[in-house]
């Protein structure tokens, strides 16, 4: 029987191993949701109900594998998976909220696709399980002073990027929501961070999670930045070549697509 140890870490490698083919492959394929649907990839779901049942692992599977965990008792362990558990509660439960009192939009009528609905759900399934038991009984929260300055300096100057990587995509989906609220289709973003890059809602979710990886100062939350980024700089690029497409020379040529004046 495999132990928790090997499991851990099994899963750890494999998050590792599956971010270089999702990088490559979503440069060729995107994944056919939102301005990229397509038919052929199986049946539709509402998307608040797709959005709602492939996040939920990062609530129910944290919430029920933390309280196991040697260390859960510890209140670092408790501020520590606290920012996690902020983020997904956004993503689980208020943003498909948000798209619910959107429905009415073109994209919601098309649908989520139930097979990559599936696919995110196996995903967070794995990364819940990773990010929760390392800070519940894998994470070393020794009690000598010098560690525990090194825990608050880690902790607190990665919440900092963390809230900013938050209010960037609170910020970005609420403007998005918003012109499709107003029922007009497709129009070009403009305000804030949206005259820098496409895509200030992947930036700002980028940014959180490096955050994630400073406050945690471990190989699983860098693990979870780096697929972050294999994941979303890929749909970035893809989202900027369609706005180029579609509105032409009215869409401005200065902006990159994710990272501001790099990328």
């Amino acid at each position: 029987m495999i132990s928790d140890e090997s499991l851990f870490h099994s899963s750890l490698i494999t998050l590792y191993l599956i971010a270089p083919p999702t990088f490559i492959s979503l440069f060729f394929l995107q994944a056919p949701y939102g301005k990229h649907h397509r038919p052929g990839w199986g049946p539709n779901l509402p998307p608040p109900l797709a959005w709602f049942l492939m996040e939920s692992p990062t609530l129910w599977l944290t919430l029920l594998l933390f309280p196991h965990g040697q260390r859960s008792t510890n209140p670092k362990s408790l501020v520590l998976i606290t920012p996690f558990l902020f983020h997904y509660f956004n993503r689980t439960i208020l943003y498909p909220l948000s798209l619910f009192r959107n429905n009415n939009s073109k994209n919601s009528k098309k649908g989520f696709p139930f097979s990559v609905a599936l696919m995110a759900f196996v995903y967070n399934l794995l990364n819940a399980y990773l990010q929760a038991r390392f800070v519940s009984h894998y994470k070393s929260y020794d009690d000598d002073g010098s560690e525990r300055c090194g825990f608050w300096f880690k902790f607190f100057g990665g919440l900092v990027v963390f809230l900013c990587g938050v209010w960037i995509n609170v910020w970005s989906d609420r403007v998005l929501l918003r012109l499709k609220s107003e029922g007009k289709g497709y129009v070009v973003p403009k305000g804030g961070l949206f005259e820098l890059v496409t895509c200030p809602n992947y930036f700002g979710e980028i940014v959180e999670w490096f955050g994630w990886a400073l406050m945690t100062w471990s190989w699983v939350g860098l693990g979870f930045f780096i697929y972050t980024c294999a994941n979303l700089v890929p749909r970035a690029r893809a989202n900027h070549q369609w706005y180029l497409e579609k509105f032409g020379e009215d869409y401005p040529k200065d902006r990159k697509a994710v990272i501001p004046y790099l990328y």
